[in-house]
C-alpha cells in the first residue's frame, strides 16, 4: 500500500533514517527523520503560481513540539498546545535562515514548511533534526530549492570536540560551547552559538568540526532524492530584463551613487526615494503594464546594490566614508533612569539601545514548560524594536518573531558572564528598547544590556561587547565590514554578529545570502571582530569600567542564612502559618529550599532583619541565663505565656512579675504587651520558666535580684512505717482479720493469696519490669 522510501546511517554514535511515502503523502514533500528515539516530521507545501503584485518571497516555517512525544500533559487551563512558545519561535528561525538564501532570486511562491515533534527520548535534540527534515521535505518536493543542507549541535569540553551533545548539558559539567551550524557539502550557511569565553581559533575549529560531521547527513539526503524526488519545477529566467536594467541606471544611475555618499540615514533615505519615484512616473505611463512596473522597482534595488557593492569592493568606500575595519563613534551612559535598578544608553553611530536592569526575587523566576518538564530561569532579556526608532509607522505590540530572536542572541552574549546563584541571588531582567536604528541593534543590547547590569551591580566576570560584521563577495574577491550599517545589511552578502570578553568569545551568529563562505572569510571576519569588540570596550569602560559595588536604593535586598534540616518544618509551620505570619508580620519575602537554605527579600532592610531575627528565634535553643524580648499571647490564672525567639513560649510565673507579691496577673500585663524576660529554667521536656522581675523592662539590663530567698520547707520527719495508718481502730498496716460486716455479720479471715493464675488463664498483667 505505501510506496516507502528510506535511507540510514550511523551518525555521532546513533542511527539516523529519513524516511517518506508513509506519512502526509498529499504534502509535496514530506520526510519523517528518526534519530535515537526522537522522532519529527516534516512537511512541505507550495502554491503552484504567485500571488498578483507580489514582489517578495513568502517562506514561512513553522516548529511545534507534542507535549505527547515526551510523554507529558501540557500545563495550563487548556491542556493542549496553543501559541509558538520561545524556542519553538527561535528554531523556526533557525530552519528558516540556512534554507532562504538556496532559492533562486525571482521566485515568490510560498511555500510551507511545517516541522512537527511527534517522539523525543531526552538526548538526542528535536531541532537540529528538524532541520535535517525540512531539508529532506524540501530536496524532494520539486521546488527550485538549490540544497540540501544538513545540521549538527557541536559541543566543545577538556580541549575535544564533541558531536550532538544534549544541549541542557552542552554547557554544563566542563563544557564550553554549544553551537548549531547548517551547511551544504560545500559551504557553512548558518552558525548560531553560546559559548564560554572561546578563542577565535576555537570557534573556528568547531564550525569546521560540525561542517565535516555534516556532509555524510547532505549525502543521505541526496540519496533519498535519488529515489523519491519529484519532477522539478520549471523556473522563469531574468535575464531578459539586461535592457530594462541598463535603461534605468543611465536615467538613476548618479542619483543613487550620490545618496549613498550621504552620511545621514534620513537625508539619504530622502535623496534614494526620489530616484525611485522617478523610476515609477516614467514606467506609470500606459506604454507599460503591471508587471513591466514591478520588474522596474526589482531592477532598481538590483542598481543600488551593484553600486554600493562595487565602490567597496574597487575602491573601499563605504555609505558613510569610513574604512572597511572602522567603528562609528560611540557614546555610552549609565544612571539614565533614576528609579531603574541599573540603566544605561549605548550610542553606536546611528544606532541606540536604552537598557535597563531590574533585579527580583525568586519567586520572579520565569517557569518554562517544556518537553524536558517545568524549568525556571533566572535571566531574562527582552528586547523592543518600535517602528519610530527607523521613523518608520508600523506594527506596535507584542514582540515579533525577529525581535525574539534578537533578545535571545543578546542573552546568549550575556548568560555566561554572569555570577553563580550562590554568589548573586537575584532574579535579573535586562529590557533592552531600540530608540534609533541603522544597523546592529542586537549588538547594541549587548553592550547596553551589560552596562545597565553593571550599573545595577551585577557582580558579572567581565564586560561584554559585540559587533555586526558585513561581507561583500564577488567571485573570489571579498571585503569584510566592521560595524555595518543598516543598508550594508540588506545590501551585503552576510550578517555576521560576534559577541564577548576580553577572554574569548560568549557568542557568535552567522547569516548568509549566498550560496555559503569559505573558512578564509570566516578566519578573516573573525579577527576582523575582535578589534573591533575590543575597541568598543574601551568605549564602554569610559562610562563604567566595573559593577557597582552597591546596590540601588529601589533595588530589593536578599539576605541568605543556612538552618538545619530538621528545623524547616518549624519555619514553615502547619500549613504555612509560620512563613505566612513571618511575611505578614514584617513585610519581608521568604523563600526557603530543601537545604534549608532561607532566601530573606525586602527593599527595607529593616524588615529583613526583623525576618531574620523571627526565623532565628524559631530555629534557635533557648539559652538559660539570656534575656530576651517577648510578647505575651496567652495569660492564665498563675501567670503569662510569652512568645520569644520568634517561635518559642514560655511561662512567666505571677511570681516572676515583680518583687512585690502579685494579686493577679493582668494588674501587670497585658495581651499582646512586649516585655523583656529572663530564661530561669528549660526542663527536660523543653518546657522554659521565664521571669521579668530580674529584667529592666525599659532597658533589657539585668536586674539583681533582691528578693530574699525562700525558706526551705520544713522536715516532714519520719511519717511511719505504714503511712495509711489505723483504721476505724484496726491495725492498717496487717492483712488479717476484717472485722465485723456492716449487717452484723462476721467477714470472716482474709483469703491468702496463691501463686496460681487467675480465671482465664495466662500471667499476670503487670509488666516483668515492675514485677520485681
Amino acid at each position: 500500500m505505501f510506496d516507502t522510501k528510506t535511507v540510514s546511517l550511523e551518525w555521532g554514535g546513533k542511527t539516523l533514517t529519513l524516511e517518506t511515502g508513509r506519512i502526509a503523502r498529499q504534502a509535496d514533500g514530506a520526510v519523517l527523520a528518526t534519530y535515537g528515539e526522537t522522532v519529527v516530521l516534516c512537511a512541505v507545501t507550495a502554491a503552484k503560481s504567485v500571488k498578483e503584485g507580489q514582489d517578495f518571497f513568502p517562506l514561512t516555517v513553522h516548529y511545534q513540539e507534542k507535549f505527547s512525544s515526551a510523554g507529558r500533559i501540557p500545563g495550563g487551563f487548556f491542556k493542549r498546545e496553543r501559541g509558538a512558545t520561545e524556542k519553538e519561535t527561535l528554531t523556526s528561525r533557525l530552519i528558516d535562515r540556512p534554507v532562504r538564501p538556496l532559492f533562486p532570486e525571482g521566485f515568490y511562491n510560498e511555500i510551507n514548511v511545517i516541522a512537527q515533534v511527534f517522539s523525543y527520548d531526552g538526548e538526542c535534540e528535536p531541532d537540529v533534526l528538524a532541520m535535517i527534515a525540512a531539508s529532506a521535505a524540501l530536496t524532494i518536493s520539486g521546488v527550485p530549492f538549490m540544497g540540501p543542507i544538513g545540521a549538527c549541535r557541536v559541543g566543545f569540553k577538556d580541549g575535544e570536540y564533541i558531536l550532538n551533545p544534549k544541549q541542557t548539558t552542552a554547557l554544563t559539567d566542563g563544557g564550553r560551547l554549544d553551537l548549531v551550524v547548517a551547511a551544504t557539502h560545500d559551504a557553512v550557511m548558518m552558525v548560531e552559538s553560546e559559548a564560554k569565553e572561546l578563542t577565535e581559533q576555537e570557534m573556528l575549529g568547531a564550525v569546521a568540526f560540525a561542517h565535516d560531521s555534516i556532509r555524510p547527513v547532505v549525502k543521505a539526503i541526496i540519496d533519498l532524492a535519488e529515489q523519491a524526488a519529484k519532477d522539478p519545477w520549471e523556473v522563469a529566467s531574468q535575464d531578459g530584463n539586461a535592457d530594462m536594467k541598463s535603461a534605468i541606471k543611465a536615467m538613476i544611475g548618479d542619483d543613487i551613487a550620490a545618496a549613498y555618499k550621504t552620511t545621514s540615514k534620513s537625508d539619504r533615505s530622502d535623496m534614494l526615494n526620489a530616484a525611485r519615484d522617478k523610476v515609477k512616473a516614467h514606467y506609470a505611463s500606459d506604454e507599460f503594464d503591471g508587471q513591466a512596473r514591478m520588474t522596474a522597482i526589482k531592477l532598481t534595488k538590483k542598481i543600488e546594490a551593484d553600486i554600493v557593492r562595487g565602490a567597496i569592493l574597487k575602491d573601499g568606500t563605504r555609505i558613510d566614508g569610513r574604512k572597511l575595519d572602522q567603528v562609528r563613534p560611540i557614546e555610552a551612559m549609565v544612571g539614565v533612569l533614576p528609579r531603574a535598578h541599573g540603566s544605561s544608553l549605548f550610542t553606536r553611530g546611528e544606532t541606540q539601545a536604552l537598557c535597563s536592569t531590574t533585579l527580583g526575587t525568586k519567586e520572579s523566576e520565569q517557569m518554562i514548560d517544556g518537553l524536558e518538564g517545568l524549568t525556571y530561569e533566572r535571566f531574562m532579556l527582552h528586547y523592543n524594536f518600535p517602528p519610530y526608532s527607523v521613523g518608520e509607522v508600523g506594527r506596535f505590540g507584542a514582540p515579533s518573531r525577529r525581535d525574539t530572536g534578537h533578545g535571545k542572541l543578546a542573552w546568549r552574549a550575556l548568560h555566561n558572564v554572569l555570577p553563580s546563584h550562590d554568589e548573586f541571588p537575584y532574579t535579573i531582567r535586562v529590557l533592552s528598547d531600540i530608540t534609533e536604528s541603522n544597523g546592529s541593534s542586537s549588538m547594541a543590547t549587548v553592550c547596553g544590556g551589560c552596562l545597565s547590569m553593571m550599573d545595577a551591580g551585577v557582580p558579572i566576570e567581565r564586560p561584554v561587547s559585540g559587533i555586526a560584521m558585513g561581507l561583500i563577495l564577488e567571485g573570489e574577491d571579498f571585503a569584510v565590514l566592521s560595524d555595518i550599517l543598516g543598508d550594508e545589511d540588506h545590501l551585503g552578502d552576510m550578517d555576521f554578529k560576534v559577541a564577548g570578553t576580553e577572554a574569548g568569545i560568549t557568542t557568535m551568529q552567522m547569516d548568509i545570502k549566498v550560496a555559503g563562505i569559505t573558512q578564509e572569510i570566516m578566519g578573516k571576519a573573525l579577527e576582523q571582530a575582535k578589534a573591533g569588540r575590543t575597541h568598543i570596550l574601551g568605549e564602554m569602560q569610559k562610562a563604567l569600567g566595573a559593577a557597582r559595588t552597591e546596590l540601588s536604593a529601589h533595588a530589593p535586598r536578599i539576605e541568605t542564612m543556612q538552618i538545619d534540616k530538621s528545623k524547616i518544618r518549624d519555619v514553615i509551620g502547619t500549613g504555612g502559618k509560620v512563613i505566612r505570619e513571618i511575611v505578614a508580620e514584617t513585610g519581608a519575602k521568604v523563600d526557603i529550599d530543601d537545604e534549608g537554605i532561607i532566601k530573606i527579600s525586602s527593599s527595607d532592610l529593616s524588615q529583613i532583619e526583623a525576618a531574620r531575627k523571627w526565623i532565628a528565634g524559631i530555629v534557635e535553643e533557648a539559652e538559660v541565663g539570656k534575656i530576651y524580648n517577648g510578647k505575651v499571647v496567652n495569660i492564665v490564672d498563675f501567670g503569662a505565656f510569652v512568645n520569644f525567639m520568634g517561635g518559642k513560649d514560655g511561662l512567666v510565673h505571677v511570681s516572676e512579675m515583680r518583687n512585690e507579691r502579685v494579686e493577679k496577673p493582668t494588674d501587670v500585663v497585658s495581651e499582646g504587651q512586649e516585655v523583656k524576660v529572663k530564661v530561669l529554667e528549660i526542663d527536660p521536656r523543653g518546657k522554659v520558666r521565664l521571669s521579668m522581675r530580674v529584667v529592666d523592662q525599659e532597658t533589657g539590663e539585668e536586674l539583681e535580684d533582691t528578693r530574699p530567698p525562700r525558706e526551705p520547707r520544713p522536715d516532714r520527719g519520719d511519717r511511719g512505717g505504714d503511712r495509711r495508718g489505723p483504721r476505724g481502730g484496726g491495725d492498717r498496716g496487717g492483712r488479717g482479720d476484717r472485722g465485723p460486716r456492716r449487717d452484723g455479720g462476721d467477714r470472716g479471715p482474709r483469703r491468702e493469696r496463691d501463686d496460681r493464675p487467675r480465671e482465664g488463664g495466662g500471667e499476670s498483667h503487670i509488666p516483668d519490669f515492675l514485677k520485681d
